[in-house]
């Protein structure tokens, strides 16, 4: 199975023609990010073969000329607050300087899976379209994951993510957990947790090949 396969099941679905009406009105009517093309930027970036690792977010930039479809992400020059705390935390884990722009397409293409539980927002109001049935989506794209007879890593920073942890069993999965970057709780568990390098120290554990998180 591809992920163009996982999607076009999920489109026949009841709930997904509720959510894309919804979706839709919104995109029509409102100025909603990321770009409509850019919905589901993250499963066409990174093939459902190649993921390594999911880093879950929770649902877009909610500003103008930010979001394109990948958790974290940026295409703008200037960095939100949780980016620049994941590139300290990047910095500080990994001994290296990191000095880049926003944009992780990088990540994508090694295999990293850059996810939010909600893929689109309206602009100015953050989780406005948290209750349009996106969690189902994104709960049956992990459920597929996690049947994966591979290992993966998934990576669950903050609350909303870690309660993804009751979708997965796999024994052959690594779940590493920890505050959200956010300013509001990166000092609460997020830095010095050492994601990036547990990540790679699992990877090369199992045979595969470490992700280059720094560009």
């Amino acid at each position: 199975m591809q992920w163009i396969d996982f999607i076009n099941d999920e489109k026949n679905k009841d709930y997904y023609k509720v959510l894309k009406e919804k979706v839709d009105y919104e995109y029509n009517n409102y100025l909603c990010h990321p770009d409509y093309k850019n919905i589901y930027h993250a499963f066409s970036a990174t093939p459902l073969d190649n993921v390594k690792v999911v880093i879950l977010g929770q649902d877009p930039y909610h500003e103008p000329n930010q979001a394109h479809g990948l958790a974290f992400s940026v295409l703008c020059e200037k960095l939100p607050p949780s980016l620049v705390n994941i590139y300290k935390e990047m910095s500080s884990d990994l001994g290296v300087t990191v000095h880049q722009d926003g944009n992780l397409d990088y990540l994508a293409k090694q295999g990293v899976l850059l996810l939010n539980t909600t893929l689109t927002v309206r602009d100015g109001l953050a989780f406005s379209h948290k209750d349009f049935g996106w969690d189902i989506f994104t709960d049956n794209a992990i459920a597929l994951l996690n049947k994966i007879d591979k290992p993966i890593v998934f990576i669950l920073w903050g609350s909303p993510a870690q309660k993804k942890k009751k979708l997965l069993n796999n024994p052959k999965h690594l779940i590493i957990e920890s505050a959200h970057p956010s300013p509001l709780s990166a000092y609460r568990g997020f830095f010095g947790s050492k994601p990036f390098s547990k990540c790679n120290n699992y990877l090369i554990e199992n045979g595969i090949e470490p992700i280059k998180w720094v560009k």
